[in-house]
């Protein structure tokens, strides 16, 4: 019988157990220090204020010390991070702990993990969690909990318990969540299985939001969502009430989000100097085949064209060994991200994710090779490809990276961007992520990563103005520099090994006070929302849109909040943001 523990404070232990990828040959440490584990912070936030809490990376903080027995263990399990996973639930509920675990794999796989945990949380955590604690304080937990899709919000949730995190361990220790999910349905995208029942995309409330940007120090924040555009009114909203907060921060868009009207404007103006872009193949048909339709038909040109324009880099992601992939498929791919002048590329083989779509055709197929959980880490070749071999396609993958990442190759997409500025960039921002892995790592051993984030800072703005007219969107972005006008040298040879120089911004002018943006959000209704539910006053709670309804720029800024609310799940998994 469980015991009681509504009169005395918990002990509780959150960790997220290493990925085996980075324990792997070509592990590159730097990629697995950049970002904090949000979704636990996110839950630790609702336990009370008298119990003791832990949370522990094991990607920066191994060897973890697993000698103690808390009153609860919680970890959020990936794939590849579930053989890891399950060896340290095993450990503590032999000493009588309570294991948690929850996130995408669990939720793929439920029976797997009940068989290494107390109770196994399926899909996103929101209400979940909250009806766990209440149940485990009383003696009583269940061996599984969903929530109720009516759950899924962020309305009221308290922040993110960042104390908990070594921001010095990170070097984006300012990543932040504003939305769950995404509004597309790929074949390969794990989404659909783990938001089964409910709502697939909802956001954060834009004044909520605000107020998570507005705690956080310095000027970089690097959005995990996985589209960061995919609501537009949000979004737009979001963006608006950025502007004059000084930052600069990376994201996550789509082709047809970054086309489509202002969006990626408003984005630049806001302080997004790189966004992830989900190409994924060349192949019109592969598109079709993996219902990536939100690429069909899109100008993939226009969409980089209109993000350098903009003084907005972008990383591009690709998948090989799509039905339509031939041996041809790599040297294609490399050489138009090379002559497009893309920063970064990321480089992914197809893997179909139990619970997806892509893996019951697969299955159905009988093209499944193997159900090692440890080889689906999207660099190795786990089915039977149909237009090559398995070993043509994990060669041809580890080949890509190589000739994008060589400095030929860096050269050359340098040399294609319209400014010297641009080209300066360039090349600081692709050869300092891929040919100074030492210095990495020193940083990494010394527990230092976080001192490298000036750097990165400068680098994303340090070049940054755009060519061209925002269409009356105003930036707050660098502006070009008349003669004469100030400017001052960065110096960043000793971080990239290149030298650099940028000007004064827009973003550095007295009017970037933090509270700011606050006075311009009043609160002004708009009921009716074709998919959302309508808003009632401000006063009360808040179950729907508030909308801005003038262009910052040009008329009187007013309230923009989305009540589409998320909560941060257990396991908040996305796409790769950086490359390899």
């Amino acid at each position: 019988m469980p015991a009681t523990h509504a009169r005395r404070p918990l002990r509780v232990k959150m960790i997220l157990p290493s990925l085996i990828e980075a324990n792997s040959p070509g592990y590159r440490p730097i990629k697995y220090a950049l970002f904090p584990p949000l979704g636990l912070a996110s839950l630790a936030s609702y336990l009370d204020p008298d119990d003791e809490v832990e949370l522990l990376d094991e990607h920066v903080q191994a060897p973890l010390e697993l000698d103690d027995a808390p009153d609860l263990l919680v970890m959020s399990v990936y794939i590849t991070s579930a053989r890891r996973a399950w060896e340290i639930a095993d450990l503590y509920r032999a000493r009588g702990t309570h294991v948690c675990v929850g996130g995408l794999h669990p939720t793929s796989l439920p029976d797997e993990a009940a068989s290494h945990a107390d109770t196994v949380f399926i899909g996103p955590g929101e209400g979940a969690w909250q009806e766990f604690l209440v149940d485990f304080r009383a003696g009583r937990p269940k061996p599984r909990y969903e929530a109720a899709a009516s759950m899924r919000s962020l309305e009221g949730i308290p922040p993110v318990r960042r104390d908990l995190i070594e921001r010095r361990r990170y070097l984006c220790p300012n990543s932040i969540v504003v939305s769950r999910g995404c509004p597309h349905h790929c074949d390969f995208c794990y989404k659909d299985a783990f938001y089964e029942g409910g709502r697939s995309f909802y956001t954060q409330t834009v004044d909520e939001a605000l107020a998570e940007i507005d705690r956080l120090p310095g000027r970089h924040l690097y959005f995990l969502d996985d589209h960061l555009l995919g609501n537009a009114r949000f979004a737009r909203a979001l963006f608006d009430g950025m502007r004059g907060m000084g930052r600069l921060f990376q994201g996550a868009s789509t082709v047809n989000a970054i086309l489509r009207d202002d969006l990626i404007e408003r984005a630049a103006a806001a302080g997004m100097r790189s966004v992830f872009v989900g190409f994924e193949t060349l192949n019109p048909e592969n598109l079709r085949r993996h219902d990536k339709r939100q690429n069909l038909g899109r100008d993939y040109d226009e969409a980089i064209r209109r993000c350098h324009d903009l003084g907005v880099m972008v990383n591009g992601s690709f998948v090989f060994g799509l039905d339509d992939d031939g041996p041809d498929v790599f040297e294609r791919t490399v050489g138009w991200g090379i002559s497009r002048s893309l920063e970064t590329s990321t480089y992914h083989i197809m893997t179909p994710y139990p619970g997806t779509a892509l893996h019951r055709r697969i299955a159905d197929d009988d093209r499944i090779v193997t159900d090692d959980w440890d080889l689906y880490d999207t660099r190795h070749v786990v089915f039977k490809p149909r237009r090559m071999t398995p070993e043509q396609l994990e060669a041809g993958y580890w080949r890509a990276y190589r000739d994008f990442y060589a400095w030929p190759a860096i050269w050359k997409g340098a040399a294609g961007q319209d400014t010297l500025k641009g080209r300066a960039r360039h090349l600081a921002y692709a050869g300092g992520w891929r040919k100074f892995e030492p210095l990495w790592d020193l940083i990494i051993r010394a527990r230092r990563v976080n001192a490298m984030l000036p750097a990165l800072e400068r680098t994303l703005d340090a070049f940054v103005g755009a060519r061209k007219p925002a269409n009356g969107i105003g930036s707050s972005g660098p502006q070009r520099r008349e003669p004469g006008e100030k400017s001052f040298g960065v110096d960043l040879e000793e971080h990239l090994g290149l030298a650099q120089t940028r000007q004064w911004t827009a973003t550095e002018a007295p009017e970037s006070d933090p509270g700011w943006h606050r006075a311009r959000h009043r609160g002004l209704r708009l009921p009716g929302d074709d998919d959302l539910p309508s808003v009632g006053d401000r006063a009360q709670p808040r179950h729907g849109v508030d909308r801005q309804t003038d262009v910052p720029g040009v008329g009187q800024r007013r309230a923009a909040a989305v009540d589409a609310g998320a909560h941060p799940d257990i396991d908040i998994a996305r796409p790769d943001p950086f490359p390899q």
